[in-house]
């Protein structure tokens, strides 16, 4: 069962600073961020498929570890975007199309080919203002120990939905031009993955 945390907007602004201090594959998602909306919108050559790749085998180290990235492997990614991007199109601009089935569905589609964590990663940059980012340490530290993958779809939309939430609860301040999203994740990724904020 999910544990609930409920980071303050002064916590946020601590996970920032520690972010920039200590995260510098922050520019890889930038770069992807800015590339993907390149692709959707057909301003560049690159395809989305492509542009995800570009941060997966920066950003998703340690997955590729055991799985090659290869021609086959990028096929699947190839495949998987073709089929599902119109769907994450309508969630990138209009959130009130994530059902709990859609979110289900599209996370095990991605996992499968993936994997838990880099499905969290593609699904956000595809749709960044709806999906949450997790990574083992995230998910164990809200209670989600992951399963292998295929199997954590359902641990997926809880903490989907907690990071809504959370969102919610902090979306009468102000961060910027930051995505409230994003915000949370550098929180969580300081606080359980980089054990840099402590309770």
């Amino acid at each position: 069962m999910i544990q609930p945390i409920w980071p303050s907007i002064k916590d946020l602004d601590n996970a920032r600073r520690l972010y920039e201090e200590n995260e510098p594959r922050d520019l890889f998602y930038r770069i992807a961020t800015e590339l993907i909306t390149m692709a959707i919108e057909k301003r560049t050559p690159i395809s989305v498929s492509e542009a995800l790749a570009s941060l997966l085998q920066t950003w998703n180290k340690s997955y590729y570890r055991f799985k090659k990235f290869n021609n086959q492997h990028f096929q699947g990614i190839d495949k998987l975007i073709k089929k599902t991007l119109p769907m994450l199109l309508e969630i990138r601009t209009n959130k009130a199309i994530c059902t709990s089935e859609a979110i289900k569905s599209l996370f095990t589609e991605y996992e499968s080919v993936l994997g838990p964590v880099g499905a969290s990663k593609c699904l956000h940059l595809l749709a960044p203002r709806s999906f949450p980012l997790w990574d083992r340490a995230i998910a164990e530290g809200y209670g989600l120990a992951l399963k292998g993958s295929g199997h954590n779809a359902e641990r997926y939309f809880e903490f989907f939905e907690l990071a809504q939430e959370q969102c919610q609860r902090l979306g009468k301040y102000r961060i910027g031009e930051r995505n409230m999203l994003k915000a949370i994740d550098e929180y969580n990724y300081m606080k359980f993955t980089k054990g840099l904020i402590s309770d």
